[in-house]
């Protein structure tokens, strides 16, 4: 009955994608006269015979007004690149950011940006954002409309800006080289979005509704261009690296090394790149931030290595957010025997992606990883393929197929060092044994169908794994369909995996538990927007979701009821109340995971949950935001209090303490605990080339406390010197457990 309802849901949001959808607004673009020289002032010719963009249209939090503060915006090109010109008027006040880091979270900061949807599929593209003070932020945007789509900042490419500060207005001047971007030649869509943090106003030139993301794509206008685009040329670039490091850990002498690599992009055609990488080093790469993770299943934490995210929505959003058959992270990392995530050497990638041509796409990414005996892994290598194929105007279909190879294993024994993503349980005549897992492999497609306006979505995947263990219950499909207008979002889903469905390159962690199973899920949210001038919204919304074995025994069950309340000031509240039936699959404590006591497979337990949260006005120089949840848990009782304090020391940097309490009593015999994460965080920017960043964890579920210190100093654009500094600190007295020392310089070459 669900799969008909969900089916049935689907061909509605088929129908109503048909009804004729408006076309977007055009933009003359001129090609410049002269040289456009990057100073903050727009006084060239070409930016004065520019045609003018005006006439933004408040975005958020509301979409009924235009903005306190007027913005403008011209645009023009040359052979070489992308000039756009802003100016953001702006009544006589120091700006507000957070620093002068680049990469800046958006929320807190003043800025203007630009969005370009160059591939003109209304889904994928980049940003190129600037402050008041020149801080730059680029990214890539991916799958645009979609669950809000992906917005990932850790993209990183070389262009060219400055800024201008006046009484009245702040002027900003940008230079995009075509060579750092993938566009079709002639179609591009945009808009121009700025953050106006003083006022609260997020506002766009192409209005967008308030229910939707401003910088997703279903809103755009179209660029006109007066000449054509130019050809490019030869279009490659060399960015190698050099870095040398020294180890020591607590009972080991101190280990030294010298090492180097590097990155190629290559650009095939103008919406097609290449990109290559040889024995590459992330040491630069953020720490993940720890979290306490009282649940059964791995968290996803979110890729952050420059190879892997230009283009990736291509490889990363096949499936459902919990049915991913290829997770990058799977690639160059592993836990070792104590859970720890360590590096696995990548011996080289290569990565071609984007448009082939008229609604076509397509990536193809191959790694070779090196044996690592200390975490039990051989030779391994890793290809993935997707194609897709652009439907109506924002839909698609892709087509994916993933391997992962390991190799040598005939000279290994089988008892020794080897983990368990290489060995699998063999049946032959009746008899299990432990063998090698030589190759697992996964092939399937994904069809997501969206309208113009993005008020209607759905997705329905199938795959298949497939190993030399089972022919068998190895598949995996799921459906999903949603609406979203102004006052009511409703969504709901469902899929379903085999008993032997293996993606051992995907994040699918329900498998971890479950040898097969049923999830569905299904929300609805209510916004209201009162007619007052301190309160922007209500939103009251209600979930369910479970998940059921094979047989059809629900096993898991949540029932969910939220109210929140956004208000003028930026502050904000919400309160919510949970009710949670699970009967475990097997034993299980979630304070002491490894412990032999431990509540046992088949168990039934109905808990519930009832939370508040609080954020203060975001735009002062002290903010805070706070959350308190008392509830029942599986046996006994939970008392969780989290919260956060920001201190702005505009515009130098901000100090920052987050903290997580957790005080948990199961009774006897499986023991109480009381788990505490701190986290203090001092960002510093001494000029807009170098940052200072330092961010410590403690962490008493792992008796840990990790110190990540990072300095990075950008000589020339798209060009670095990192020193990064980690160690790891048992809590008492402070005894260090490991420490390491990096230096990394890397150089961008355009040849």
């Amino acid at each position: 009955m669900k799969l008909k309802l969900l089916t049935a849901l689907f061909l509605i949001s088929f129908t109503v994608y048909a009804q004729k959808n408006a076309a977007g607004i055009e933009f003359l673009v001129k090609k410049a006269k002269e040289t456009i020289k990057i100073d903050g002032e727009l006084t060239e010719e070409s930016w004065q015979s520019s045609q003018k963009g005006k006439d933004f249209w408040v975005a958020r939090p509301i979409d009924s007004i235009a903005p306190t503060n007027p913005t403008f915006f011209y645009i023009t090109f040359d052979d070489d690149f992308l000039y756009v010109g802003f100016e953001c008027m702006s009544e006589a006040r120091e700006p507000i950011v957070e620093s002068l880091r680049r990469d800046f979270d958006y929320g807190p900061n003043d800025n203007v940006g630009i969005y370009l949807n160059t591939y003109n599929d209304f889904t994928n593209g980049f940003y190129f954002n600037i402050t008041p003070y020149g801080v730059q932020r680029e990214g890539t945007v991916a799958n645009a409309g979609i669950s809000d789509g992906d917005y990932s900042s850790f993209w990183d490419n070389k262009w060219y800006s400055a800024v201008k500060r006046y009484e009245d207005k702040w002027v900003a001047e940008i230079a995009i080289p075509f060579k750092s971007i993938r566009y079709n030649i002639d179609e591009w869509n945009f808009n121009v979005l700025r953050n106006d943090v003083a006022r609260n106003q997020v506002s766009s030139w192409i209005a967008t509704p308030v229910q939707y993301m401003p910088a997703s794509f279903q809103n755009t206008g179209r660029i006109i261009w007066e000449q054509p685009l130019p050809k490019p040329g030869m279009n490659v670039s060399l960015i190698p690296y050099l870095t040398t490091e020294a180890n020591k850990a607590a009972t080991e002498p101190s280990d030294y090394g010298l090492n180097f690599g590097f990155d190629a992009k290559i650009g095939v055609t103008p919406s097609l790149n290449l990109d290559l990488t040889v024995n590459p080093d992330f040491s630069n790469v953020e720490v993940d931030r720890q979290v306490i993770n009282l649940t059964r299943f791995e968290v996803n934490f979110p890729e952050r290595r420059q190879f892997f995210l230009e283009n990736t929505d291509l490889f990363s959003t096949p499936g459902f957010g919990e049915t991913r058959p290829f997770f990058s992270r799977r690639i160059g990392l592993a836990q070792d025997t104590l859970g720890n995530l360590a590096k696995v050497p990548i011996v080289y990638g290569a990565r071609l992606s984007g448009k082939l041509g008229p609604g076509w796409r397509i990536g193809v990414m191959n790694l070779q990883t090196r044996e690592e005996k200390k975490l039990g892994l051989p030779d391994q290598n890793y290809t993935v393929a997707v194609v897709q194929r652009q439907i109506f105007k924002r839909s698609n279909f892709d087509l994916v197929f993933i391997n992962k190879q390991s190799l040598g294993l005939d000279k290994y024994d089988s008892n020794r060092y080897y983990n368990t993503s290489v060995l699998r349980n063999k049946v032959e005549n009746g008899d299990t044994t432990l063998t090698f897992n030589k190759y697992n492999r996964v092939i399937g497609g994904d069809f997501n169908l969206f309208t113009k306006t993005n008020r209607w979505n759905s997705d329905v995947y199938f795959f298949k794994s497939l190993d030399n263990f089972t022919e068998s219950d190895n598949y995996a499909f799921g459906a999903f369909v949603g609406y979203f207008s102004r006052n009511l979002t409703v969504y709901a889903g469902h899929e379903n995996l085999g008993k032997n469905y293996n993606a051992e390159s995907g994040y699918v962690p329900l498998m971890q538990v479950y040898p097969g199973y049923a999830n569905g899920f299904f929300r609805v949210e209510n916004p209201i927007y009162p007619k007052s001038t301190r309160i922007i919204n209500f939103r009251p919304s209600y979930g369910y979701n479970f998940t059921m074995t094979p047989d059809g025994k629900v096993t898991d069950q949540t029932f969910s009821a939220d109210f929140g309340m956004s208000f003028s000031n930026t502050s904000g509240l919400g309160i919510s109340y949970s009710r949670i039936f699970q009967v475990l699959p097997g034993s299980f404590n979630p304070l002491f995971p490894k412990q032999e006591i431990a509540f046992q497979s088949g168990e039934e337990y109905t808990w519930y949950e009832l939370a508040f949260g609080f954020n203060s006005d975001t735009r002062k120089l002290f903010n805070w935001d706070a959350g308190v949840l008392y509830g029942t848990y599986y046996s006994g009782e939970r008392v969780n209090v989290n919260a956060a304090l920001r201190y702005r020391v505009q515009p130098f940097g901000s100090i920052a303490l987050s903290a997580d309490y957790n005080d948990i009593k199961l009774g006897q015999p499986y023991g109480s605990a009381v788990f505490v994460l701190l986290s203090p965080r001092l960002d510093f920017t001494f000029t807009d080339k170098l940052f200072l960043t330092t961010f410590v964890q403690y962490n008493s579920r792992f008796d840990n406390i990790n110190l990540n210190a990072r300095f990075q100093w950008r000589f020339k654009p798209a060009s670095d010197f990192f020193v990064v500094y980690t160690e790891n600190y048992f809590p008492e007295g402070l005894l260090s457990k490991n420490r390491a020392l990096v230096l990394k310089l890397t150089y961008w070459f355009n040849l």
